[in-house]
């Protein structure tokens, strides 16, 4: 009897101990002695806090904090940005088929989709939306987002929308079916000379691939010798796509890229010889916006000595991410390895543990060190390594170009910056766009169109309207910037009346780093093993 009363009373401090601590709110000895303190310290704030909390949105904005301690890259997209956040990597989605943009608190449909479901509908170019499924849809609450959210929607869905269109008064009413809209990773493809190929790639989706094939087709009809691949301010996609892109080019068994991470054995990417383009003289623009893909694609071409990469230093981002979806729909992209160029290297630029500031603004120290202007001014952070006939390449921040093409500032004043910051110019293209639509839609090519901006004085028209926006008129500054101002204007206008190809003709007609490309095939020095 003596030592089952002594039992019963150890249990009882024990049990007794147990719940004086769980109902006294001293439960930090459960955080710190389990293996999972982070899902312990939630339970002890759910159960113990002196307010209420909703959880799950204490636990979505804990997340991107963890990630963002661990490097620059790995990020949390909630459940409700994942569409918005896949959908053009994806190279589809459902919704009304429509490009616009935000003036005035009020949406302005830019280009309706040929053959899409806005157009069957009869929505046009110009249309101001003023309503969604007969709910008014102007003022603050206007945003891409929440337009994404009312505008897309699941495929034979049907969406009814109120439009003001040009000169009338009264507002028209459509019902559009939501149907598969496709995008394309392809801003242009079209002959540069009467030799020369040209594709512009914004990104490396699903299907770019096949959207490559299609235009290296294309080219191939109208007998293109040499062929430019513009990669400028594509900020990357699939590593699959650049690899499969890069097979194109390449000759039997050479190495594209390999990857390589804590928990990740060594992967190598090595070309089938089974493209279709090994032997046709290639070159590849890169700037500061050129990120992840695009500089496999590019180490890939400059490593294997196979074309000549113009530009200035890409961006340098050299890290792996694998995708990990929750349950409620939400996903991460983690970090998981590195990748390196067929000559060794590894293109991520220096960062501190997480996202620190000096990462995010590292583009603008180049500038503010000069690299835009001068090779001179670039910085490598990693050491040397050798292509395959022994050219000298670096690693550590990026993939610097063969032929270094500085940023042109010679006409560049405070007056065109301040026109360009605050969107003045934008603002002008596309109220004048607004008013001469019926003017313009005849001239259907960008020769014809330009023809026609040439002899509007669009400067001189844009001047006087910033100036009653609050931009005071600088007359001297106006006539040193006037080639830009006029670039520029012509440039959106074009774009609003047409569409990205012919966007990128115009803009492509005098930029220097298309000259030193169309210089280096007529050289001969495609080839920088020749």
């Amino acid at each position: 009897m003596p030592l089952l009363l002594a039992l019963c009373v150890i249990v009882g401090i024990l049990i007794g101990t147990f719940y004086a601590n769980h109902f006294s709110g001293n439960r930090l000895n459960i955080i710190n002695s389990g293996s999972n303190r982070l899902n312990n310290l939630l339970h002890v704030i759910d159960d113990q806090y002196v307010d209420s909390v909703n959880m799950n949105d204490l636990v979505e904005k804990a997340i991107p904090q963890i990630l963002a301690e661990l490097d620059p890259h790995s990020v949390y997209i909630s459940a409700k940005d994942v569409q918005t956040a896949t959908d053009d990597l994806k190279g589809s989605f459902s919704g009304v088929g429509i490009e616009f943009v935000i003036r005035k608190d009020t949406i302005h449909i830019q280009n309706v989709i040929e053959g899409g479901p806005a157009e069957s509908a009869g929505l046009l170019a110009g249309d101001k939306i003023v309503s969604v499924d007969d709910k008014p849809f102007v003022g603050k609450e206007v945003t891409n987002e929440e337009a994404m959210r009312r505008l897309k929607g699941p495929r034979g869905t049907k969406v009814k929308i109120g439009v003001l269109r040009y000169h009338q008064k009264d507002v028209k009413y459509y019902t559009v079916t939501r149907d598969d809209i496709t995008t394309s990773s392809i801003s242009a493809t079209y002959m540069l000379d009467k030799n020369t190929g040209y594709i512009k790639i914004k990104n490396f989706g699903e299907n770019t691939w096949g959207e490559v094939l299609s235009s290296l087709a294309r080219l191939e009809a109208e007998g293109f010798e040499n062929l430019v691949i513009d990669l400028r301010d594509n900020s990357g996609g699939y590593m699959t796509s650049a690899i499969q892109i890069a097979d194109e080019f390449l000759p039997r068994d050479c190495r594209i890229v390999y990857t390589e991470g804590r928990k990740q054995p060594r992967q190598e990417f090595k070309s089938t010889g089974k493209g279709s383009y090994q032997h046709i003289p290639l070159v590849v623009l890169i700037n500061e916006g050129s990120a992840s893909a695009s500089e496999i694609f590019a180490g890939a071409i400059q490593d294997n000595d196979r074309g000549t990469v113009i530009g200035r230093r890409s961006f340098g981002k050299g890290l792996v991410q694998q995708q990990m979806d929750f349950a409620d729909g939400g996903l991460i992209r983690l970090t998981i390895a590195r990748y390196y160029t067929p000559s060794g290297r590894c293109i991520q630029k220096p960062y501190a543990d997480g996202k620190d500031k000096d990462y995010e603004e590292e583009l603008l120290l180049r500038y503010q060190h000069g690299e835009y202007f001068s090779q001179d001014s670039i910085k490598h952070t990693g050491p040397a390594y050798h292509t395959r006939i022994g050219r000298t390449v670096y690693g550590g921040g990026g993939i610097t170009p063969d032929i270094f093409v500085p940023e042109d500032t010679t006409n560049i004043t405070s007056y065109y910056k301040e026109a360009a910051i605050s969107g003045l110019i934008l603002q002008y293209a596309f109220e004048y766009t607004d008013e001469n639509r019926d003017k313009m839609k005849s001239m259907k090519s960008m020769s014809a169109l330009l023809s026609y901006l040439r002899r509007q004085n669009l400067v001189e028209h844009f001047a006087t309207y910033a100036e009653k926006n609050g931009l005071q008129r600088r007359n001297l500054m106006i006539q040193k910037s006037h080639s830009l101002l006029d670039k520029y204007i012509n440039s959106r206008i074009i774009y609003n009346m047409l569409d990205e190809q012919a966007w990128m003709e115009y803009l492509n007609v005098d930029d220097p780093t298309i000259l030193k490309a169309l210089q280096v095939f007529k050289e001969g020095k495609a080839f920088p093993s020749k």
